[in-house]
């Protein structure tokens, strides 16, 4: 096995179609062999594949023989490998491990400047800091990957590998948590600490960690002078807290941080609050008032048919949470955010994706199957779009043209976003018209109803496509206007929006400023 190379295989996958539950109306029904030219329109939910073992290539390392065993890192798991007989170090050897539904997701760190191989240095991931042994061959100043579980809870061990084929190990240390179990919504730190002489596994021994005293336990396999890694809750007092800001230098609004973790807007004159508050006029002045859309979830049984309301509050009233619970274990991104706002625009959309990927469904849990006529795209495609769940929308979609047979290995999703977006933004389907000051962006039609009864279902077809787009990195054929750009970012909305809705009435509201007060006899 020493001149095994490691090669890919491809295999056919058929949808066991008398399996599948079709989305529609909130309920499933079976759905029985038939060809391609007669199966239905919709959206069909296709099941994970049963195989959830994964095959890993590993290395045997120097110093092991026939019927030792030896760790290795396998989808983000800790694997304790019994070498086969007749294998010798440096070969490489088969491994299969359970295929882990949380997925891992790569990072690079740069090794730090004195340290040798062997020698571990922090990394910060998900606003913990995690431990990295640098792997051997590695030089300060190269970069080494490693793999962290997606939804990682606590400390997990992870692996990662360097540019010339080393393994590096993150969290290899017997770690235990201290006493003082409160969690943090800026995350943990990690320490690291050698047992004192005397402790015994399971006893308790105090020491001082980021300027506090701390309880912690000697772990079952720890032994004294042994190192041992511990994590404490990150603790921010309310003056740094509130100096995190989001400083767009766009229209003279900062996002700040409150002590209740969320962003609130605050408008940022250039000058000292002193003088603001001396200079205050009670005048209007279009560019300090602005208003926030703020999406509310109606209480049960509101209305038969709307579950959230939408309203312009004050932007001073609106608030941002920025916890969210399916991301980075429900810890805050003020920080991260405070900090890519300021990066270039290729970074920014680097952090995005790594924040999609923690949220995306793999694709052995399940995908979306879409069946659709192109003579009646538009219309298929609304009513199997709306068909699906909010859950499954994070699902892997493939697309299929009824009557045209073929493989959806991109190309035909491709082409279903174009052709519907195509569809929808075109302006005599009545549902977007141009701006009044760039007719290559589009603004909501304020006839569409006239034009189409079903105007809010298309409307909110357009919201799901659009973000579907946004997830799977499609590309569409709209150009929305600034102001709707602004409702879904939830940026405050000002008057010099009104142009790009309505160009003639915005210079009316601006003449109003220069006139002259004279009073009418």
């Amino acid at each position: 096995m020493g001149n095994e190379s490691s090669t890919s295989s491809t295999s056919t996958y058929r949808e066991p179609r008398t399996r599948e539950s079709i989305h529609g109306g909130g309920s499933s029904r079976q759905s029985t062999p038939q060809s391609n030219s007669t199966v239905p329109p919709g959206a069909y939910s296709v099941p994970g594949s049963q195989r959830r073992q994964a095959q890993f290539y590993v290395t045997v390392p120097a110093g092991i023989r026939p019927g030792q065993e030896f760790p290795v890192i396998a989808n983000g798991q800790q694997l304790m490998v019994r070498c086969p007989p007749g294998i010798r170090p440096g070969e490489r050897i088969v491994v299969s491990a359970p295929r882990s539904s949380q997925g891992t997701q790569a990072y690079m760190a740069t090794v730090p400047h004195g340290v040798r191989s062997g020698e571990q240095f922090p990394v910060l991931v998900n606003n913990q800091q995690l431990m990295v042994t640098c792997p051997p061959g590695v030089r300060p100043g190269m970069q080494v990957r490693i793999m962290v579980p997606t939804s990682r809870r606590g400390t997990t061990s992870t692996s990662g590998s360097s540019p010339n084929g080393g393994n590096s190990t993150v969290g290899t240390s017997p770690h235990v948590q201290p006493n003082d179990t409160t969690r943090s919504p800026f995350g943990n730190q990690m320490f690291e600490v050698n047992v004192p002489q005397g402790v015994r596994p399971g006893q308790a021994f105090a020491l001082i960690a980021n300027g506090q005293r701390v309880m912690v336990t000697c772990p079952a396999n720890a032994r004294p002078g042994q190192k041992i890694r511990f994590q404490l809750p990150i603790k921010l007092s309310s003056d740094e807290i509130q100096s995190i800001k989001l400083n767009y230098q766009r229209d003279g609004w900062v996002r700040c941080l409150s002590t209740d973790l969320t962003f609130h807007w605050v408008r940022s004159e250039g000058v000292p609050d002193e003088e603001q508050h001396v200079n205050q006029k009670l005048e209007w002045a279009f560019e300090k008032i602005a208003f926030v859309r703020e999406l509310r979830v109606l209480p049960a049984g509101t209305s038969a048919k709307a579950t959230h309301s939408l309203q312009l509050v004050p932007a001073k009233n609106a608030a941002l949470c920025t916890v969210v619970p399916a991301i980075n274990n429900g810890t805050s991104l003020a920080q991260e955010l405070s900090r890519y706002a300021a990066m270039p625009f290729q970074h920014k959309e680097a952090w995005f994706r790594q924040q999609i990927a923690k949220l995306q469904v793999p694709w052995e849990d399940g995908h979306i199957k879409i069946n659709v006529r192109r003579e009646n795209l538009l219309e298929d495609s609304m009513e199997a779009t709306e068909s699906i769940t909010q859950a499954d929308m994070r699902k892997i979609f493939r697309f299929e043209f009824i009557s045209e047979p073929g493989v959806d290995a991109g190309g035909v999703a491709r082409e279903w976003f174009q052709l519907v977006s195509d569809t929808l933004f075109n302006p005599d389907f009545a549902l977007w018209s141009y701006s009044s000051i760039n007719q290559m962006c589009m603004q909501i039609n304020p006839s569409s109803g006239i034009a189409n009864d079903e105007h809010l279902r298309y409307f909110h077809f357009t919201g799901r496509l659009l973000g579907k787009a946004l997830f799977d990195r499609q590309i569409v054929a709209g150009h929305l206007v600034r102001p709707l750009y602004k409702h879904i970012l939830a940026w405050p909305l000002t008057v010099a929006d009104l142009e790009h809705l309505d160009a003639d009435t915005f210079a009316n509201l601006c003449k109003l400023k220069d006139l002259d007060d004279v009073e009418v006899p």
